[in-house]
This record gives C-alpha cells, structure tokens and sequence, in this order.
C-alpha cells in the first residue's frame, strides 16, 4: 500500500510541476536556472562518488540502531554496508542537488539530522570548506563508517553528534551560531517531523532554510509536509517531490508554494 500511495503521489506531482516558464517569483525563477538546472561537474563530485562506490561494494555486517521518536529503546538488526548505501545513503542526483545549492547561497553553518553513511553530509561540506557542518547520527556503527567516509575525503570541518535526536538536537541548536541551513532526514514519522520543525523554528533566522528529505514517502510524510509549507511563518515553499524547501525571508512579501519539475 505504501509503495501504491507513492506512486499516485508521483502521478499528482508530475501533473502539477512546473519550469520556468510561467514563474513569475523572480527568486524562484533564478533557482531553477541557476540551481536546479546547473549541469555542471564539480570539483567533489568525483571524490564522491568513488567513496559511494567502495560502500557499495563493502560486505561488512553491522549493527543498526532503530531510535523511533520519543523511544528509549533500540530495536538493533545487522545489515551489510552495501545494503546501507543502496537503499538508505544519499542519491547522487540529491546530493548533487544539495551540494548546489550550498554553493549558491553560500551558506555555512548548517545542521544536518540523519548522517546515515556521510554522503550526503559530503556533498554539503564539500561545497563549504570554510564553513562549519554539524551533523547528528543514532546509530554509532554508522556512525563509525561515516567518520570514514569523512577522513577519506579529508573532510575536517564536520562535527559529529551522536545520540536520539530527541535528546540532542536543542542543545545544538541553542549554541552559536545560528544555522543557515538545516536537513531533516532521519525519523521519517508525521509527528517527528513535525515536532522537529516546531523544535526548530524559535532558532530560524530570515536567511535559514531548512530541507525536508522523503516528504511524500508515506500518508504520514505527505501530511507533515502539507501541515508545514501550509504554516504562516513559511513564506516560499519549493516541492521537489522527494525534497522539499523551506524559506522564510521577510522580502517574500506574499506566502507562495511551488512544485517544480526536477
């Protein structure tokens, strides 16, 4: 049934997306000429996928901690790293995207929750290397290949917190500096989603953007997504189907959702 409601929400989404043409959001329009159309290869982009390769190829078993929101209990399984990075590590054309937009908007301090393997986390750092990433993972023995994929890529300026993030993600938020982008991608719950925006939003600057990963990957998801780019301090909100972005500046006059083509 999941993979049903995924499909029909893929249907809605190619129905509904838009190009260029006919945006009349001149912020919007630059981001898809600029960003979502950039077919540019990049410095890191190599790097990058060389390490996804090694993961895709390493047959270690490790354990994986399942830390549900709110839970103080860890449902533990072994899985294969290669298992890992074929169904849970950040896709190219994301990570690409991701790494875009960084360098676009020339952020710095940004956050991620969910490192799973680091890929995704690399691609962000990697277009900042005179930023600071923080980025939190439940799981150590993920943890622990992350911190691999990291030193790999000689990639310094990422800290690692571990731990629910239930548990740890205020005390980074309340921490200097403010963050001028922050990625949701572990708990994919309606009600962690959404208590993660919530949690998040009494540190939002004008500038910050926050990415939502999987927004349509179950009724849950979709409705968290609904719930949050239908928020009146959300004043742009871009429908990537598989991301979605959060904007907040004060120049955006006129609340405004979009659904782009990507």
């Amino acid at each position: 049934m999941k993979y049903f409601f995924l499909l029909k929400q893929y249907v809605l989404y190619r129905l509904k997306a838009k190009s260029a043409h006919g945006i009349h959001s001149p912020f919007v329009y630059d981001f898809i000429e600029t960003v979502l159309k950039d077919q540019r290869t990049y410095y890191a982009f190599e790097e990058i996928a060389s390490i996804r390769n090694v993961l895709l190829q390493d047959t270690t078993s490790i354990n994986v901690e399942d830390l549900g929101a709110g839970s103080l209990h860890k449902s533990v399984t072994k899985r294969r790293v290669k298992d890992i990075a074929q169904h849970a590590a950040r896709n190219e054309k994301f990570g690409k995207l991701l790494f875009r937009i960084v360098e676009k908007y020339q952020y710095k301090n940004m956050l991620e929750l969910g490192t799973s393997l680091g890929i995704g986390t690399s691609y962000i750092a990697s277009a900042a290397k005179d930023g600071q990433v923080i980025t939190i993972e439940g799981c150590n023995d993920i943890a622990d290949k992350a911190t691999e994929t990291f030193a790999s890529l000689s990639l310094t300026h990422i800290r690692q917190r571990r731990g629910n993030f239930d548990q740890v993600l205020t005390p980074i938020l309340q921490q200097p500096p403010s963050f001028d982008l922050i990625i949701i991608d572990g708990n994919h719950r309606e009600e962690a989603t959404l208590a993660y925006f919530n949690e998040i939003m009494p540190f939002i600057k004008d500038d910050t953007l926050l990415i939502f990963d999987d927004i349509h990957w179950s009724r849950g998801m979709h409705k968290a997504w609904q719930t949050i780019h239908s928020d009146q301090r959300v004043r742009l909100s871009i429908d990537l189907f598989f991301f979605g972005l959060v904007f907040f500046k004060k120049d955006f006059k006129e609340k405004q959702h979009f659904t782009l083509k990507y």
